[in-house]
C-alpha cells in the first residue's frame, strides 16, 4: 500500500499504482455539503417513518456524526447517498377509487401511472476505482451502519454486469454485547431484492484495535474483480464466477434501527439504550486509477 496525502487531513493508503482523487468529502465546517449528498427517505416507493433528513450533525472538526434518535415513539436515523435508486423515490399513488376497488381502478384514467418514482440527476456516480471511508463505529447495540455502493437500476435486468451489483464495503450489525469483539461484514448482492435475488459474502472481518478507534474501509473495483480492504489490509476478493458491475454506481453512508424492515424482531431494549449513540465519519474519498 502507498500513502496519498490530503492537506490538513488523514492520509489515504492505496493499492500499488498511480491514482488520482476524483471526489471526496472531508466534512469540514458545520453544514453538510448538499451538492454532494442527498437523503434517502423512501424504500420501494414508500416513505419510511424511521429515515429522517436531520438525524446528523457536523462537529466542526471534520467529522460527520450520524445519530440514533427517538422522536415520539419512533427510532430514527439518516441515510446519505450521492445518487438515487428507482426504488427509493416516492411512487405516484392511485386515486381513492383505484386504491379501494380494482374494477374501478381499471376504469380510472390514472390507473397506469408514470413515473412510478421520479427520475433525478445523481450528485455523483462513477464506474471502477478505489472507494474509501475512515470512520469510528457506533458503541451501542440496536442499530447498524454501512458504507456501500448501489446502482440506480439494480435488479432491472437479470444481467448484473449491466444493471449493477450492491457492493457492501462495510456493514456492522452487532457489537460487543452479542459478539466477543468488533466485527464487520463484506457482502455483494445482485438481481434485485425479490425472489431472484442472489448474493455472496457475509464475510466476517474482526477489527483490530487502533489508537484512536478509527478504521478505514475500502474497495478496489476493477472490471474483473472487487478487492476489499480494512485498515489497509486486503481482506476479501470477489471475481468470476461472481458478477462485477460494469455500470456507474453511487455511494451511500447509511444507518438504520435494527428490525424496522421486519417488525417481529425489533430490539426495543437495545434501541432504548442506544439513543444518542453516533457513527462518526471522518471522510469519504473516491480515487481513479491512472492508466
Amino acid at each position: 500500500m502507498q500513502k496519498f496525502e490530503v492537506a490538513g487531513h488523514h492520509a489515504s493508503f492505496l493499492p500499488d499504482g498511480e491514482w488520482k482523487m476524483i471526489w471526496h468529502d472531508e466534512f469540514d465546517g458545520k453544514e453538510l455539503d448538499e451538492t454532494k449528498w442527498a437523503k434517502r427517505t423512501h424504500m420501494m416507493g414508500k416513505k419510511s417513518p424511521h429515515w429522517v433528513e436531520d438525524a446528523y450533525e457536523l462537529d466542526g472538526n471534520s467529522n460527520l456524526l450520524l445519530k440514533l434518535e427517538k422522536r415520539g415513539e419512533q427510532y430514527c436515523t439518516t441515510q446519505l447517498q450521492t445518487g438515487y435508486n428507482f426504488m427509493d423515490l416516492p411512487a405516484e399513488e392511485y386515486d381513492n377509487a383505484a386504491a379501494e376497488n380494482r374494477e374501478e381502478a381499471q376504469k380510472a384514467e390514472n390507473y397506469y401511472n408514470w413515473p412510478i418514482g421520479a427520475i433525478k440527476e445523481p450528485k455523483f456516480m462513477h464506474k471502477y476505482g478505489y472507494y474509501e471511508c475512515r470512520c469510528r463505529m457506533p458503541e451501542k447495540e440496536g442499530w447498524w451502519c454501512a458504507f456501500w455502493l448501489q446502482s440506480p437500476i439494480i435488479g432491472s435486468t437479470l444481467n448484473p454486469e449491466f444493471s449493477g451489483v450492491e457492493v457492501d464495503i462495510m456493514e456492522q450489525f452487532k457489537r460487543e454485547k452479542y459478539v466477543p469483539h468488533q466485527m464487520i461484514q463484506h457482502n455483494n448482492h445482485w438481481n434485485g431484492y425479490g425472489s431472484q435475488h442472489e448474493s455472496t459474502g457475509d464475510f466476517q472481518v474482526r477489527l483490530k484495535d487502533t489508537e484512536d478507534g478509527y478504521h478505514t474501509f475500502a474497495v478496489d473495483w476493477a472490471p474483473d474483480y472487487y478487492r476489499y480492504y480494512v485498515d489497509g489490509e486486503l481482506t476479501w476478493e470477489v471475481k468470476a464466477p461472481y458478477p462485477v458491475s460494469q455500470t456507474e454506481q453511487f455511494v451511500l453512508l447509511t444507518t438504520e434501527a435494527v428490525g424496522y424492515r421486519s417488525s417481529d424482531w425489533i430490539q426495543w431494549e437495545d434501541l432504548a439504550e442506544a439513543v444518542g449513540d453516533v457513527f462518526v465519519v471522518d471522510y469519504v474519498r473516491v480515487f481513479e486509477r491512472v492508466e
